[in-house]
């Protein structure tokens, strides 16, 4: 019995720390809203207590959402790494490398709406056919081809780590390529795909990308899990941009 009191006592200390860390994160938002609603604005909130019951689910959700990284996201990832290197296989790690890249943003929340929106603008602009299908075709080509891009970067940036390649020569290189492509890429094109580098580091990927290039580090004889493990996501970021401007040059023109 004592030890059960001790285990609940326990729960309860980590789940208030969690929440008040996540109402410290959350804290400078609230003050910036809360600012201009009562000092510029000066008007209540429309529908204040729905603002509020959503407010604490979001530092709930937070809450939760952050030690579920924590406790299952990281671990995976980096376990993941560790024995598929210890395995010996370079196909098979860069595979998934590239499998995890791919997954983890076709799925994406936020991928998903920015792609039927653009598709709908699109539309509307004349350059698509407005029918649903042309619609739907034209935005899944665009999420295929921005989770094909994290899956190439994710895959790239693996195989930085195993050769210990310099970061900094790979990232110059992959900008001097956005700005040839933003040249020749049509201009309906170019906003779109300078938006896609942001919306595919979700709050999937980004920990399961970090725990991918962190485990293979820490395990890589020679290689330093603070300098070599991080930095994958800045691939995430920077080929999709170059690869939606090609999927714009082959719809456009």
């Amino acid at each position: 019995m004592a030890n059960k009191l001790y285990t609940l006592k326990s729960i309860a200390k980590l789940a208030a720390r969690k929440l008040w860390d996540s109402c410290t994160d959350l804290l400078p938002i609230v003050v910036v809203i809360g600012f201009f609603q009562l000092v510029v604005i000066r008007q209540p909130l429309p529908n204040f207590s729905e603002v509020l019951f959503g407010s604490l689910l979001v530092v709930v959700g937070l809450s939760l959402f952050v030690q579920g990284l924590e406790m299952a996201l990281f671990p995976i990832g980096e376990s993941l790494a560790q024995a598929l290197a210890r395995k010996g296989s370079i196909f098979w790690l860069l595979l998934f490398s590239f499998l995890l890249g791919f997954s983890t943003t076709i799925a994406e929340p936020a991928l998903i709406a920015i792609a039927r929106e653009s598709a709908e603008i699109a539309a509307e602009s004349k350059l698509i056919d407005g029918a649903e299908s042309a619609i739907s075709s034209y935005a899944l080509g665009l999420r295929i081809s921005v989770a094909f891009s994290v899956g190439v970067a994710i895959l790239i940036g693996t195989l930085r780590i195993i050769r210990g390649w310099p970061i900094h020569y790979l990232i110059i290189g992959g900008y001097v390529m956005v700005m040839i492509m933003t040249i020749f890429a049509p201009a309906e094109i170019i906003g779109i795909a300078y938006d896609a580098g942001g919306v595919t580091t979700s709050t999937v990927t980004v920990p399961l990308v970090a725990a991918l290039g962190v485990g293979l580090a820490s395990i890589i004889r020679g290689r330093n899990p603070l300098l070599d493990g991080f930095g994958l996501i800045a691939f995430a970021s920077l080929l999709p941009m170059v690869f939606v401007m090609g999927y714009g040059i082959i719809i456009f023109r």
